[in-house]
Order: structure tokens, then sequence, then C-alpha cells
């Protein structure tokens, strides 16, 4: 199974490169899969590369879910 995780877009690199803040969580990435994206852009990250853009919005609510996920899988281990 792949997972993708949204991410935004908070600094343009050279060489196709980006900074994209997860949670909070600073990574550099490849971009060089998706055209003119823009600082403040939400993209899917999967193994370092930004295989789309995404709505604000739907980046989100994929957020909120994941942290159910998280907090579900906390409770079952208490």
């Amino acid at each position: 199974m792949c997972l993708s995780v949204p991410a935004e877009v908070t600094k343009i690199l050279p060489d196709d490169m980006a900074i994209v803040s997860v949670e909070g969580v600073s990574k550099e990435i490849s971009i060089v899969l998706v055209d003119d994206l823009a600082v403040g852009d939400y993209v899917l990250v999967h193994v370092g590369y930004a295989l789309a853009r995404i709505d604000p919005e739907e980046a989100k609510r994929t957020v909120e879910l994941l942290q159910q996920l998280s907090n579900a899988g906390q409770e079952l281990q208490s």
C-alpha cells in the first residue's frame, strides 16, 4: 500500500526542488513531476516527490483524517 501526505510548499529551490511543511515538519522534496508550483500551494508527497497539486481544503480534510486514524491506533494500544 502506498500513502501520500498533503504538504504546503514553503520555499521553491533551484533544480526542481522545494521545501514543504507537513504538519510543521519541513522536508526537501522534488517537484519535477508538478508544473508551475508556487509558495502556498499544497501537494501530495510520496517518497520525496510531489505527485500532484491539491486543493487546500482537501489537504486539511486529509490531515484531519490521518490524525483521527493515529488517535484511534493509540487508543487501541492503550
